[in-house]
């Protein structure tokens, strides 16, 4: 599991002017709520959907930079529409950033939005401050977009072992197991950063 995000200063600046976001909730009051924090960010090209059918139809018709799901969709439809997004949904918007925003924050609840192929879970109340530094989070995440036959989203896995021992990686950029001496100095946490948006790779 990855560390939390660091807390942001007063100095920190980021443009979001020329991103797109897709908001899906079927509750009016937090769209709203959800609608004017990016609104503060500067992030105002926004596109509200209260059904998941509205927000197929969204994203057949517009490329998302950002997609922001309710978890308690009447009938778990939430996770199911990232399920159909990371499958079966147009290639423009399969590996977009999307963040989960619940109520539940359990293992069994993390866990479920992580499966379906989101990339982060937003615990309620959403805070202007923590919404902001998940979408940083996010601009830092370097896993790569998996696509296999049990899933489809960005690698689960924050911490890369490599295959098991005596095995051949499925994965090109698959390391061998003998590590020898080090070649060059150690990373900074920011350079580790930049190596966890995902990027789509074939298994």
């Amino acid at each position: 599991m990855t560390a939390a995000p660091p807390l942001l200063s007063s100095n920190a600046k980021i443009d979001l002017s020329r991103s797109r976001a897709l908001l899906i909730d079927d509750n009016p009051i937090h769209l709203d709520m959800l609608s004017g924090i990016l609104s503060g960010f500067d992030l105002r090209r926004q596109t509200r959907c209260e059904s998941v059918d509205d927000a197929r139809n969204a994203v057949m018709g517009a490329e998302f930079d950002l997609i922001l799901v309710e978890a308690a969709l009447a009938d778990g439809q939430g996770f199911e529409f990232i399920r159909w997004l990371r499958r079966e949904g147009p290639e423009a918007n399969r590996a977009a950033s999307i963040l989960v925003v619940t109520g539940g924050t359990r293992l069994d609840d993390v866990s479920m939005a992580r499966d379906c192929g989101a990339n982060f879970v937003v615990a309620k109340p959403v805070t202007p401050q923590v919404l902001l530094q998940r979408i940083i989070w996010l601009g830092r995440d370097r896993r790569h977009f998996v696509e296999c036959e049990s899933y489809a989203g960005p690698d689960r896995r924050f911490k890369v072992f490599g295959p098991p021992a005596g095995m051949k990686g499925r994965r090109h950029d698959d390391l061998s197991a003998e590590v020898g001496m080090a070649s060059e100095p150690n990373m900074s946490q920011n350079e580790i950063d930049m190596l966890l948006k995902p990027t789509r790779v074939n298994l």
